[in-house]
């Protein structure tokens, strides 16, 4: 599903752009390769289902082209994961207060937090590393505009996420 991608990719870059480092499902054991604490992004359980009725949100007027465009939307309930690991105790412990910052107040419009838990602070015995992993219980907003033909159809994006 395309949706999880954009959401963890979303959750990965404002962790990096808060200063933290941090990758898209990575092995604990390459986690040793970094100094500093290590943020691994994951999304656990998802449940997808329409906005509107049948996915349809109504109409928007495009300025610079002069036309009228149909909007879609749908939402995503997802549980993001986030496993922080570092040599240093107190290292995972400021990537923790850092991430509940950026995962609270510090994400695209589109991602609407709810619940975020963190486990204790624990040593992970087979990576040779400090760990601490938080879940974070969200809802995604994705929206698609119609073609410009208004037979095809554009895919859906995370709202408030830039595409290139």
């Amino acid at each position: 599903m395309r949706e999880l991608a954009l959401v963890r990719d979303e959750v990965v870059r404002a962790l990096r752009e808060a200063g933290l480092t941090a990758f898209a499902a990575w092995p604990p054991e390459r986690m040793r390769d970094y100094g500093g604490a290590v943020a691994a992004v994951d999304v656990g359980g998802a449940e997808s289902g329409p906005m509107g009725f049948c996915n349809y949100l109504g109409e928007t007027y495009d300025q610079a082209l002069g036309t009228v465009r149909e909007v879609y939307g749908k939402q995503l309930e997802a549980e993001i994961l986030v496993d922080l690991r570092a040599q240093r105790a107190a290292d995972c412990e400021a990537a923790c207060a850092q991430a509940a910052d950026v995962l609270l107040s510090g994400l695209a419009e589109g991602i609407r937090c709810g619940e975020l838990a963190w486990e204790g602070l624990c040593w992970d015995k087979a990576a040779g590393m400090f760990r601490r992993r938080g879940r974070l219980q969200c809802r995604a907003v994705f929206v698609a505009e119609a073609g410009e033909d208004d037979e095809t159809f554009l895919d859906f994006r995370l709202k408030g996420v830039l595409t290139t």
